[in-house]
């Protein structure tokens, strides 16, 4: 799965120039590589659209030298992870456009060249992601909730989200890593054994993603995320108890290879929307 881009197309249909920036536009949303941002609706009602620039690199498509689209981003505090300029591109290929705001073979050409680059450079960057590995965090930004002697953390970091099921995954472009939370490995008590998944099997979002067994219960680990099993957090073979001294760090369970992120991130909570579910959890069940 190619990265996928928030598309922020210019507004100037006057011009030629930019009913190219909405052809490009087009045939990158057809090819399921972004969402369009309508940059009339983005200046009335920006809710919507801020939640996607901030999910998704933000790529800027300009017609001409006026850069109202780059313009428009700066206004909302965007950052721009990539931005063309149709009438610098059209320059640069020896492209005369027209003064007709009817696209013709010329102008169509150029869209679909800059759409397939603009394509072939996310699926580039994707690949190089995958063959590195995830870039987990250094560091983690934790929020601590206290409830009599127990202390139970929860990463604020932008990327973590969390299923009802107590169980966190950290997404990073197009693979994951997840773990149990803090809940989890409190209310297990002292954690003895761990099966993990089988590293190339493929999981469905809450599906089993393994099992984590102490005196007290044994936990089945409920996948927050769709993909294929890359990896697994061999260290837990032996040392289940790392667990218990940190699951967010050390103590992850597994890395996929997502299969549907935009999909599965509906039924799963930012750190927002979970600590009051933790904080809930904690008040009615004595860990």
């Amino acid at each position: 799965m190619s990265k996928r881009y928030a598309i922020l197309p210019c507004n100037g249909l006057d011009k030629c120039a930019g009913c190219v920036t909405q052809e490009i536009a087009l045939l990158l949303s057809e090819q399921n590589a972004g969402e369009i941002i309508c940059p009339v609706f983005y200046r009335t009602a920006d809710a919507k659209y801020n939640k996607l620039a901030q999910e998704l690199p933000l790529l800027v498509i300009d017609g001409c030298a006026t850069r109202c689209a780059a313009k428009l981003a700066a206004e909302k505090g965007l950052k721009i992870a990539e931005k063309v300029i149709v009438s610098e591109e059209a320059k640069a290929a020896s492209v005369e456009l027209s003064k007709s705001l009817r696209l013709g073979e010329a102008e169509k050409q150029l869209a679909e060249q800059l759409a397939a680059r603009l394509l072939a450079d996310s699926k580039a960057e994707e690949t190089n992601t995958a063959e590195a590995g995830i870039a987990f965090p250094a560091s983690l930004d934790y929020e601590i909730y206290k409830k009599d002697k127990f202390v139970f953390r929860v990463p604020k970091n932008e990327g973590f989200y969390f299923n009802e099921n107590d169980v966190w995954v950290y997404v990073d472009h197009n693979r994951a890593r997840i773990g149990v939370t803090d809940y989890v490995q409190k209310s297990l008590s002292d954690i003895m054994f761990f099966s993990p998944p089988s590293v190339g099997s493929e999981i469905e979002q809450f599906d089993g993603a393994g099992e984590v067994e102490s005196g007290k219960a044994v936990f089945e680990v409920i996948c927050p995320v769709s993909g294929t099993v890359t990896a697994v957090n061999e260290n837990l073979t032996e040392q289940p108890e790392l667990m218990n001294e940190n699951p967010y760090e050390q103590g992850w369970i597994a890395e996929l290879e997502l299969s549907d992120f935009e999909t599965d991130r509906d039924l799963l909570h930012d750190f927002e929307g979970y600590f009051p579910i933790l904080k809930r959890k904690v008040d009615e069940f004595r860990v």
